[in-house]
């Protein structure tokens, strides 16, 4: 259900290949991206591993709005009554998570790259193909500080999204990068730090300019929203995405 705590008083929930995380501050929880529906169950497990209760969830923050991000936003909004944070230039997409933007042909991917077909099996199995929308968000900063736990740092890393956002958390040493920053492509099948194909990506060059300003967090270790924990540094994490480079 819940891993390991992959930061101090950070919890990742990974369920289908997709990543959320709570940060828990004083009692009080911040969720970071919204998974799958078919997380909902796991979530509230989470909790109460961790001794929480739902009552002490005090956000939410979507470090973007594709499906695969959104998946209970919607839910977590009316049931919990919390606010649902994420950048502007993704609220559209919110309401519509299956609008987006991507540079090259989805379909394409699973023929060139067939591991991935048990990755984009198992997400449509935890509901990648019935993700609801959401509306009345919370605009993000353009940067500084969130008045939410634990208080991360908006780093605006747009590319693979219009409004794409990581999430750096000083005092943990611990950047929350999202799809801008990945070690899974659900779209390939293939390990390791890079940014996500262009089957989901709006804007590969920017993609990989977003990148600096994640390397400038000089955070140790790198949270993404496919894959395992980077704890080798992000700027090593960079390097290496920047190596791979679009595909």
């Amino acid at each position: 259900m819940i891993t390991s705590e992959v930061a101090d008083r950070v919890y990742r929930l990974g369920h289908a290949f997709v990543n959320c995380y709570l940060v828990e501050d004083d009692g009080r929880v911040l969720i970071v991206d919204a998974g799958l529906p078919a997380i909902w169950p796991l979530l509230a497990g989470a909790l109460r591993e961790r001794a929480l209760r739902p009552q002490d969830v005090a956000a939410l923050v979507l470090t973007h709005a594709h499906f695969d991000h959104t998946g209970v936003a919607a839910r977590v909004q009316a049931h919990l009554g919390v606010p649902v944070w994420a950048h502007p230039h993704d609220f559209v997409l919110a309401e519509h998570p299956y609008r987006y933007a991507h540079e090259n042909p989805r379909a394409i991917y699973p023929i060139r790259h067939p591991r991935a077909l048990r990755i984009l099996g198992s997400m449509a199995a935890a509901g990648a193909l019935r993700v609801p929308g959401v509306r009345g968000l919370q605009a993000l900063p353009q940067g500084g500080p969130v008045d939410v736990p634990g208080r991360p740092v908006v780093v605006p890393t747009p590319g693979h999204t219009a409004g794409h956002c990581a999430l750096h958390l000083p005092d943990r040493d611990v950047v929350l990068s999202g799809d801008a920053l990945v070690t899974l492509d659900p779209y390939t099948g293939v390990p390791g730090p890079q940014i996500v194909a262009g089957a989901a990506t709006a804007d590969s060059a920017l993609a990989l300019a977003s990148l600096e300003p994640l390397a400038a967090t000089g955070a140790t270790t790198v949270l993404p929203g496919h894959g395992e924990p980077w704890t080798d540094g992000v700027a090593s994490a960079v390097e290496q995405a920047r190596r791979v480079g679009a595909h």
